[in-house]
């Protein structure tokens, strides 16, 4: 059973909401019949309500149940177009091509941002609240951890962005781009000051919160991109050491509904089926995923799913990095036919045949060989037929897993020069029952010196974690080391000094007079 506590959006954000409105029109009179920041959060039940209005944008279309996949898919080798069907915004991302008035990187902007508004909020106003002191406390650790991620999500696209750490209030509270350094130092203290207040997991109905796990998980990713390799492995560590993960789970059941919460799941965004297969477009409902007569569903596998829109396939360098007999190695590696369908696959429990018309757009090209191949990673049709893979579906993403730890931590021994412990890692990823891929080194990825060895660790982080939001940044942070050249480079379109960061909003930059206030210009270089 799902938790509910994230099913309906919740009153708080339109308490803030109102607030800033009232502030906005310099109103003389406070309306009585609507409380206020200074009256309300006055007890550990209008707080909560607070934290789940935090969970309530996550959520939301703007956010994980739709744009925040996009941008980072976009922004990766993983993904190609499904089609001419891909509307203008994300091809534009997806070809490098995309300008300041880009709506899908604005929605995430402004999600992001919302995420850290409702996190402050809570942060602000928890001291008042005095009855079940624990209680408040993980509250606060849960807005900690949301600010902190929100934060790490903007700079890793856009570079310096505007840092808020009090609720906005009054429209003139504008804050101009932080510098890199202070907003990477302020995510730290957010997710260690987190990982010491959150509880190593909960009961049932509070499934789906954050946990001292997603805390340090998330600080070893942020440590691991700023590149402070040991601190990162610090971090991993005591995810690892915590006891509470493990990898003796199929690896498909990692993107099925029914094995949500599974032992490898770290952090899942939790998602309700919403018939009949419904989803907020637009408006408040699907701008911020307040709408209360909705619940929160994802419309991921209509967007990638082979029998609905297709808008994003596999990439044909994602395809091709798998081990496979035919192109020499010992074993073809499982992890292939559990991410992706080909035509000829079943879906529907097995009740239907896939085929190339039912896919939409594009082929593929695998070992030579043209194809339609689309993604099978959390698309709901392995249990429905044609119709029953729309939006608004169930299906929790998650997004952060025990393997990928491991990998991270792989990486960290490798540029810490522990080679050994790092080989030591990726044959742990690859020892998954139902996996059981050879060890490394193999005759493909020898692992003779850190170089080998960071090849392999590319290559394992690829097939393991595919379309699962990682790859973006770390292509960002493999190209920062120099292991990506003009002569290996992933993106093709990519430019130095522009495509490092995403274009600031148009929105932000007509709207924030402060923006260009500090040493920082207003928009990155290239735009």
């Amino acid at each position: 059973m799902k938790p509910k506590h994230i099913k309906y959006s919740i009153g708080a954000a339109l308490i803030i909401v109102v607030t800033i409105i009232a502030c906005e029109k310099q109103l003389d009179k406070t309306n009585p019949s609507y409380p206020t920041l200074e009256t309300y959060f006055r007890n550990n039940d209008e707080l909560l309500k607070g934290t789940n209005a935090i969970y309530s944008i996550f959520h939301a279309g703007s956010l994980v149940g739709r744009e925040w996949f996009f941008v980072h898919d976009l922004r990766s080798d993983d993904v190609s177009a499904g089609g001419s069907q891909l509307e203008v915004p994300r091809a534009q991302i997806l070809n490098g091509n995309a300008s300041p008035d880009n709506k899908v990187l604005g929605d995430v902007w402004n999600g992001l941002y919302t995420v850290i508004h409702r996190a402050n909020t809570v942060i602000k106003y928890a001291p008042n609240v005095t009855g079940n002191v624990p209680l408040r406390d993980r509250n606060v650790g849960e807005a900690k951890f949301f600010r902190g991620w929100a934060l790490f999500e903007a700079v890793s696209l856009w570079g310096p962005v505007p840092m808020y750490l009090e609720p906005v209030t009054a429209p003139n509270q504008f804050q101009p781009r932080a510098p890199e350094a202070s907003i990477y130092e302020q995510i730290i203290k957010d997710l260690t000051d987190a990982a010491a207040i959150l509880p190593p997991s909960y009961g049932e109905a509070d499934r789906g919160r954050v946990t001292k796990g997603a805390a340090n998980a998330m600080l070893g990713r942020v440590q691991l991109q700023k590149g402070d390799y040991a601190a990162a492995k610090t971090a991993l560590l005591a995810v690892k050491n915590s006891g509470e993960y493990n990898l003796n789970v199929p690896y498909a059941n990692n993107f099925l509904e029914e094995t949500e919460f599974n032992k490898e799941s770290i952090w899942e965004a939790v998602f309700f089926e919403n018939k009949p297969n419904t989803f907020n477009w637009g408006g408040e409902g699907g701008g911020t995923g307040d709408d209360p007569s909705q619940a929160q569903g994802t419309v991921r596998n209509q967007e990638y799913s082979p029998i609905a829109w297709r808008n994003l396939i596999p990439s044909n360098r994602f395809l091709n990095e798998f081990e496979n007999t035919a192109t020499g190695a010992a074993k073809t590696d499982p992890r292939f036919a559990m991410s992706v369908y080909q035509s000829g696959d079943t879906y529907n429990n097995g009740a239907s045949v896939l085929t190339d018309d039912d896919q939409n757009g594009n082929s593929s090209i695998l070992n030579g060989v043209t194809k339609k191949i689309s993604w099978r990673k959390f698309m709901i049709i392995y249990k429905h037929g044609k119709g029953g893979d729309r939006a608004g579906g169930g299906n929790n993403q998650r997004i952060i897993r025990y393997a990928e730890v491991l990998l991270m931590l792989a990486e960290c021994e490798n540029e810490l020069n522990n080679t050994a412990a790092a080989v030591g890692y990726l044959n742990e990823i690859r020892d998954r029952p139902g996996v059981d891929m050879p060890h490394y080194p193999t005759a493909q990825f020898p692992t003779g010196s850190k170089a080998d060895i960071t090849k392999a660790i590319i290559h394992e982080k690829t097939v393991e974690m595919g379309c699962e939001e990682i790859r973006n940044r770390d292509i960002l942070r493999w190209r920062k080391k120099g292991y990506y050249t003009s002569v290996n480079e992933p993106l093709s379109y990519f430019k130095t000094g522009r495509d490092e960061l995403l274009p600031i909003p148009q929105q932000e930059i007509d709207n924030n007079p402060q923006l260009g206030s500090g040493s920082i210009n207003k928009q990155n270089g290239g735009y």
